[in-house]
């Protein structure tokens, strides 16, 4: 008897269906009337079950023929009512014949019809097998892992090893799957692509896409196993772009990450964009947004009305006006007694919606019960114009009002201008959307698209030198002095004075972070410690900052100067009045606005900006980065509780400029196409791009933005003149674990403008000079970072509309610098890949020593003789080397833009623990149990790390003690062996001393021991002061 054996072992990424935001999966699997299910695993959309499921093969020689179909389901109320997920159907003709042969494939989800809505993919892996299903175990993912030849970190790949082709051979890798049958090109679906050894006869069934398995011939049969990969390669899976309207739909290219989950990299698209296909054909607004997809809109502007009808037995007229077309209606503002209103409302309809061939514009009165009509203008769709940019904008236009016959009234005109455009308009940004109709005017504000200017900060430097004449209230006793120094809400201070009497000395300077326009005051006081915690105040003074002179670059500090200390009484009476007072204590104090540096308001490794706050000491720039922030795709319903999807905006962030994208509501896949430009000076820096979920559109103040992931784009990796157009994973980290929310569709273009100023910027510091003559220390950058970070984050906010802090914060990565144990593991494997380039040329000589390859060897031992007699050949051959290598390497060159790597943060099998450890607050709010279990691991953690350093000191010292006679028998020996040595080398040419040493260390295995040598048995031996520590 022949079985089938399915093995269902995870899903990802599944379509949320129970109306929370999640779904309780399981599969049914129907094979020639057999039909069986796993077990439900509820409100997980990542299910794992590790299931096998059997059946009869009925004839075996019929078998290619048939088809296995796999359907999964979301389980309402405990089976008796399922929702469709989606489904894969699997040709019998890919199915291997033997358990061996089989291999762990994941498959797209498939939709049941066009209207179905289907998300993610199944990890399923199917075999027929001669003999009973229950001989055989049931199936393992450790076991399985533990028993690959290369050690795979990722449980998604774990039997990739028995199927793929060496990826360093020739070009015969090929990808593990293929979409055979392609119905509906509109739909949203996954490509894979595979490559045969032999033509395979491809059956076509209607709705049905069949998948092929890698390795298995055209008759199905069980041949041998092709040769293990040293690693396994993935392919990327995506949902496809597409353009609604006449558009063609945006092609993807599939792109290979080894040792990755396919979910979380990066997919190459090819959008039609207007950059890529030319201008023939199309109008000029292309050429202005040619990074984005051209969307057509029809724009109502309403600009006034006069001379109206009254209608209200009052004799007054709360007029508005209702823009009406198909389904979608705006509204504006309605304005109290006012026959001669004045709107100035702009409203904007998608054409990709509208649903109707005739725009209707009302005026209406507002009253308590029904509203009453006043007139109308109707407008045909096919008679409006069409506006092109850089055109003027169109000339609005006096229509008189007709009643709801379509007849003439006897007063009442309204000004309107209708017409066709782009988001490349200028009335786009500030135009009422057919998508927000349902919002208020106040809760439009908030989805309107801006560019915001983040404020000019300034380093000021406060020099706290010397008082004089001070008076305490206990004249009694010595005074212990401090300053205190608060400007705006950055409080600091000084140490005590170690001289304890009325005429204390500090000689301490601090450091502020000022913005302009310069609007604050500077609060200084001294202040006299009486007793713990118990602080008077013995003078004060306020200086307002824009007198406080500015010093540009290293040139020389100001003068200090002496201010007169008030009593504190006086100080709150008179402010910074300027007042001739008897008071005689004063203090000298050096002030000054160190402009020559540039403020960091994000990490130095992601930062946007490296220019001086002066602006003339600002370079000019060198070129355009362009960025079109096209579409999102298969974004997490974030508002699942509350009967809705997700509410999404794009926030960017370059330099000093911040620029938000308009919220489309209700949706799990927005299309915003907006394009935005920056001015780059050092293209070392990077651009962050965030995605958020927009919560204040019902007029919530006390809820914060949900993130939805970011992307960091570094310009240095990008190729100039190129437009890199890909779809990017939007991954949040959370407490729970790593989770992916949708993909994040960008156009990229870096553009230079000056080459020479460019390529001169690599032989530049890259910070400004002040940094680096008076440089700052960490401790204080990381204060004044922060400071700097709640300085724009409280500018920001005051927008409209505003920025919020959450937003500023995680564009900013406020918490980078705070302890994470994950981050430490990523961090320790960044440094272990980086020796692993060195063990590897250690490997390399190690099997040139030992002769493994006797050509390679023998061709070594050419090249050392050949440079030893001609030593002026080294370096010019040492540098062709690089040259050649880099050359070879060109092209093995990035093709696509750096991104978030989970794997390399060590995101993907993070423990719970760890995350929570991450996430806790400063200072820790977890209870003493969990505070001492972590506790513990620093201390194991931290234990192999002091091991490790105490290694490394020992045999520095080693170095050390080899001429200061500690061994004075090991001194002896080596100054002795020095001094043979350097006779030796007096007497003898140095090209036969080379020469020999070569030859030696090059030496044939039969002449080697593999005992230590005599120089490390020697240097072992040295002491070192170890034994010294208790």
């Amino acid at each position: 008897m022949v079985k089938l054996v399915v093995e269902v072992l995870d899903a990802n990424d599944l379509m949320p269906k129970d109306g929370h935001g999640n779904a309780s999966p399981f599969v049914e699997v129907l094979f020639e009337e057999q039909r069986q299910r796993t077990s439900t695993k509820p409100k997980d959309l990542n299910p794992c079950w590790n299931e096998k499921l059997g059946f009869n093969i009925q004839n075996p020689r019929d078998f290619p023929n048939k088809t296995i179909e796999v359907l999964v389901y979301n389980d309402n109320n405990n089976g008796q009512h399922k929702n469709f997920l989606g489904r894969v159907r699997i040709s019998g003709m890919s199915v291997p014949l033997s358990e061996h042969e089989a291999t762990v494939l994941r498959y797209p989800l498939d939709k049941r019809g066009p209207f179905s809505r289907v998300k993610g993919d199944i990890a399923l892996r199917v075999y027929a097998v001669h003999g009973g299903f229950d001989e055989f175990h049931s199936f393992d993912p450790v076991k399985q892992v533990l028993h690959q030849a290369e050690p795979v970190d990722n449980h998604y790949n774990h039997n990739q090893n028995h199927h793929h082709h060496d990826h360093k051979g020739p070009e015969t890798t090929s990808t593990p799957l293929q979409e055979i049958n392609n119905t509906n090109k509109f739909e949203d679906e996954y490509y894979y692509k595979e490559n045969h050894e032999k033509n395979i006869k491809k059956k076509k069934e209607k709705e049905v896409r069949t998948f092929y398995s890698l390795g298995t011939t055209g008759s199905g049969g069980g041949g041998p196993p092709p040769p293990p990969a040293e690693k396994p390669v993935f392919v990327e899976t995506r949902s496809d772009f597409h353009k609604a309207g006449a558009a063609p739909p945006a092609t993807m290219m599939q792109m290979q990450f080894p040792g990755q989950k396919p979910e979380y990299g990066v997919v190459e698209t090819r959008p039609p964009l207007a950059a890529r296909m030319g201008y023939w054909g199309r109008d000029k607004t292309a050429s202005t947004y040619d990074l984005v997809e051209q969307m057509n809109f029809l724009y109502v502007s309403v600009v006034k009305a006069k001379d109206l009808p009254v209608m209200d037995i009052t004799g007054s007229l709360d007029p508005y006006v209702e823009v009406k077309v198909g389904n979608y209606k705006g509204v504006t503002k309605h304005l109290e007694k006012n026959q001669y209103p004045v709107w100035n409302s702009t409203f904007a309809f998608s054409k990709e919606r509208l649903q109707s061939n005739l725009i209707e514009i009302s005026v209406k009165d507002k009253d308590f019960g029904k509203d009453d009509f006043v007139g109308k203008v109707l407008f045909d769709l096919a008679e409006v114009p069409q506006r092109v940019p850089p055109d003027s904008p169109l000339a609005p236009q006096w229509y008189k009002l007709v009643d709801k016959k379509g007849e003439k009234i006897n007063q009442g005109e309204v000004m309107l201008a209708v017409w066709m455009g782009t988001q490349a308009d200028e009335a786009f940004s500030e135009a009422w959307h057919s998508d927000a109709h349902s919002l208020s005017q106040h809760s439009l504000a908030n989805t309107r698209s801006k560019v915001y200017f983040s404020p000019k900060l300034y380093y000021l430097r406060a020099h706290i030198m010397l008082a004089q004449d001070l008076v305490p209230s206990d004249k009694g006793r010595q005074p212990d002095t401090f300053v205190k120094v608060q400007l705006g809400h950055q409080i600091r201070v000084t140490r005590p004075s170690p001289m304890k009497h009325v005429n204390p000395e500090w000689n301490e300077e601090l450091m502020f972070v000022a913005s302009e326009p310069f609007d604050e005051y500077i609060i200084i006081s001294v202040e006299d410690r009486i007793g713990p915690g118990k602080d008077e105040v013995i003078g004060r003074i306020f200086i307002p900052v824009r007198e406080v002179p500015q010093r540009v670059e290293t040139s020389k500090l100001p003068d200090a100067r002496w201010f007169a200390l008030q009593k504190p009484s006086m100080a709150e009476e008179e402010g910074d009045k300027k007042k001739e007072v008897k008071f005689a204590s004063r203090i000298l104090l050096r002030l000054c606005i160190d402009s020559g540096y540039h403020v960091l308001d994000e990490s130095t490794h992601f930062s946007s900006d490296l220019q001086p706050s002066s602006k003339h000491l600002r370079k000019p720039s060198i070129g355009l980065l362009e960025v079109g922030i096209l579409s999102a795709r298969n974004l997490l319903p974030m508002k699942g509780r509350e009967g809705r999807m997700t509410d999404a905006y794009c926030v960017a962030k370059y330099g000093n400029k911040w620029v938000r994208t308009r919220t489309l509501l209700d949706t799990l896949h927005p299309r915003w196409n907006e394009q935005y430009t920056w001015e780059v000076h050092d293209p070392c820096t990077v651009i962050t791009i965030g995605v958020f979920d927009n919560c204040h559109i019902n007029g919530k103040d006390d809820v914060k933005d949900q993130r939805i992931g970011k992307v960091r784009i570094r310009l240095s990796t990008l190729e100039t003149d190129r437009i890199y157009t890909h779809s990017y994973p939007l991954l949040v980290l959370s407490p729970s674990g790593l989770k992916k929310h949708g993909e994040l569709h960008l156009a990229i273009r870096f553009t230079c403008t000056a080459w020479v100023n460019m390529v001169a910027q690599y032989s530049k510091p890259l910070l400004p000079k002040m940094h680096y003559v008076q440089p700052i220390s960490v401790r204080h950058i990381d204060w004044l970072r922060h400071q700097a970070m709640q300085i724009v984050s409280a500018k920001l906010i005051r927008s409209e509309p505003p920025l919020r802090k959450e937003i500023v914060e995680y564009m900013l990565d406020v918490d980078y610098h705070m302890w994470s144990l994950r981050r430490s593991k990523a961090n320790f494997h960044r440094i272990m890949s980086l020796l692993s380039g060195i063990s590897y040329v250690a490997r390399w000589f190690g099997g040139i020593c030992y002769w493994k390859n006797p050509l390679t060897t023998i061709l070594v031992h050419v090249l050392f003789l050949i440079l030893v007699c001609y030593p002026e050949l080294i370096l010019p051959t040492i540098f062709l080397y690089l040259f050649v290598i880099g050359l070879w390497n060109y092209r093995l060159r990035p093709r696509i833009p750096p991104h978030m790597d989970a794997r390399l943060s060590q995101a993907e099998n993070t423990h719970p623990d760890e995350l929570d450890e991450e996430f806790d607050s400063f200072p820790t709010s977890r209870p003493s149990d969990i505070i001492r279990m972590r506790y513990d691991r620093l201390k194991s953690v931290a234990g192999r790390v002091q091991t490790v350093i105490g290694d490394l000191a020992t045999q520095g010292e080693r170095a050390l003690s080899i001429l200061s006679w500690r061994d004075p028998r090991a001194t002896a020996i080596f100054i002795i062996f020095s001094l043979i040595w350097a006779v030796f080398l007096y007497v003898t040419p140095f090209q036969v001393v080379a020469v020999l040493i070569g030859l030696y260390v090059l030496r044939h295995p039969r002449f080697r021991s593999k005992m230590p040598s005599v120089p490390v048995n020697f240097f072992k031996r040295l002491p070192a002061r170890s034994d010294s520590l208790l």
